[in-house]
């Protein structure tokens, strides 16, 4: 049986994700879970647009749109507009963009209605 893509990177992203979320909720106060709640979404965002743009190079299997869209989308904005800068990757295509910055709006609208 062979696993899907999507799913892979998808579990792989909410397993990474999760375990570092959990040990900083255990450690940080509310107020400060926030601030680095996005910076490990960032983390772990940027680090697979890397990663997917060394496996589009290679031909290997890829982090599907989807995935990435997930990622931004769950606090990783600034990782996503990151990897996008550094690794060139996904310029092309306007919804990451527009993806980026509607996340980044709705995450610091949060913020501030919060």
């Amino acid at each position: 049986m062979q696993q899907s893509p999507r799913r892979f990177f998808a579990i792989a992203a909410l397993i990474l994700t999760a375990a570092i979320g959990i040990a900083l909720w255990y450690w940080l106060r509310p107020a400060q879970f926030f601030w680095f709640w996005l910076l490990l979404a960032g983390i772990v965002t940027y680090l697979f647009y890397g990663f997917d743009k060394a496996q589009a190079k290679r031909s290997g299997w890829r982090v599907p749109e989807i995935v990435l869209h997930g990622m931004a989308l769950a606090g990783g904005f600034i990782g996503a507009a990151l990897g996008m800068a550094v690794f060139n990757h996904q310029t092309r295509k306007p919804v990451f963009l527009v993806v980026i910055v509607l996340s980044g709006v709705l995450w610091v609208g949060g913020y501030f209605l919060l």
